[in-house]
């Protein structure tokens, strides 16, 4: 071990990878916090009762992934992390711009938000295949933690601060009267998100000049990897969880404020359930995954995150009072969004030598699937209460099906080569 060289450089990568994937989240959930101000912004614009509503801009996202999670997968396996994650920075870049320099028309917005979506599975799919080639094994979880930590972080800016850089007029009866400050919103994110990727392109390397761990790094081609990653009894398990985990976080966090409106809650109420969600995820993305590395544990790590997730889901699916929801928020995002970073991590091990952005784009597919479906789900005042009961039995699974997952073989193998 004492012969393999690790690179600062590799902190850099990891930092402009973090900005991309900041701005990519910001601009997913960019109007989920003023549903109902957006509403009324692009009014005469939408279609009563059909797809072309608020919500669907954050829908496209997942229906995008669904078409594009494999394809980015593979064209980051054959031609590396460089040019997949250029090519995906580059196009969020110019899409937020454009988003925000059309911001009054919906149907723009609508086709520069699908040019978002196209962006985002070339840096989200990335995340395992990038700490492989520039971290050592004993800080993969940490990084790709930290890459996580970048998701959420997007997502709480949006969450706090998008409601407080529009201004909304109400009238006597409590109903939306005037909105400004839109375009200027989506102009700031815009020009945060074109930066970003700018950067990511000039900065993002392909790998160091040697390998920074002992482990064999030759992998199998996309197809062997697939029939692999699907044949693991582990990563079967894996694709269910996820299914479970990120879906439910997908649906919580793009009818946010709708789940909150039918317990009475205010729209800043509601950014700041949002928000304390996130916040728990950045928490939880700093302590979990560097627990792991450091015990050189993966499964004790993803059974506490489950576990700790069925009373956080309870809370927010039973409680009506603004302090107990946001309680259960903050646990919430504490457990699930911390099992995020780590489950792909364990992913990448139980199912080396797959490439590793074909085994995370394959369960980030399942939560983008089932987010689609919980979503579709959710859209009536009783539809989100119906799943969110129904959150709360698949979180009992969860915790089940984590008890029968095998221990990573290659923190094992590590921790005992090297007596760790």
């Amino acid at each position: 071990m004492g012969n393999i060289k690790v690179y600062r450089y590799r902190w850099i990568v990891l930092a402009a990878f973090f900005l991309i994937t900041m701005a990519v989240e910001i601009q997913w959930l960019t109007f989920a916090p003023i549903a109902r101000a957006a509403q009324f912004h692009y009014g005469s614009q939408l279609t009563p009762g059909s797809l072309f509503n608020i919500d669907f801009l954050s829908m496209i996202y997942m229906f995008v992934f669904l078409i594009l999670c494999i394809p980015a997968s593979y064209v980051i396996d054959t031609f590396g992390i460089k040019k997949g994650i250029a090519l995906g920075a580059l196009i969020a870049g110019f899409s937020a711009l454009g988003k925000g320099i059309f911001a009054d028309n919906y149907k723009a917005v609508l086709l520069f938000q699908t040019g978002l979506a196209i962006a985002q599975p070339f840096i989200l799919n990335a995340v395992t295949a990038l700490t492989v080639r520039w971290f050592p094994l004993r800080e993969r979880g940490t990084a790709a933690g930290l890459a996580a930590l970048a998701q959420y972080l997007g997502i709480i800016v949006v969450m706090i601060a998008t409601p407080f850089l529009i201004t909304v007029g109400y009238g006597e009866k409590g109903e939306i009267v005037s909105v400004e400050g839109i375009r200027s919103m989506l102009l700031i994110y815009g020009f945060f998100t074109l930066s970003a990727g700018l950067t990511a392109a000039f900065l993002i390397k392909e790998k160091p000049p040697t390998a920074p761990s002992g482990e064999n790094m030759e992998r199998q081609d996309f197809i062997q990897g697939i029939k692999r990653i699907l044949g693991l009894r582990d990563m079967q398990l894996l694709l269910v969880l996820f299914f479970i985990g990120l879906g439910l976080f997908n649906a919580v966090s793009t009818v946010i404020d709708s789940i909150c409106a039918t317990k009475g809650l205010s729209m800043e109420q509601s950014g700041l359930t949002g928000g304390i969600m996130l916040l728990g995820g950045i928490i939880g993305a700093l302590i979990i995954p560097v627990l792991s590395d450091k015990l050189r544990k993966r499964k004790i790590f993803l059974q506490i995150c489950m576990i700790g997730m069925l009373p956080s889901v309870a809370g927010l699916a039973y409680f009506t009072s603004f302090a107990p929801l946001m309680a259960s928020s903050f646990f919430l995002g504490f457990f699930v969004m911390s099992a995020g970073p780590l489950g792909f991590q364990y992913a990448a091990e139980v199912s080396s030598p797959a490439p590793e952005s074909t085994s995370q784009g394959v369960i980030l597919l399942s939560g983008q699937i089932s987010g689609l479906i919980f979503v579709a789900r959710m859209g009536t005042e009783q539809g989100i209460k119906l799943w969110m009961v129904i959150f709360v039995a698949l979180a009992a699974a969860a915790v089940f099906l984590t008890s029968l997952l095998k221990e990573s073989p290659m923190i094992i193998t590590e921790a005992e080569k090297y007596g760790l």
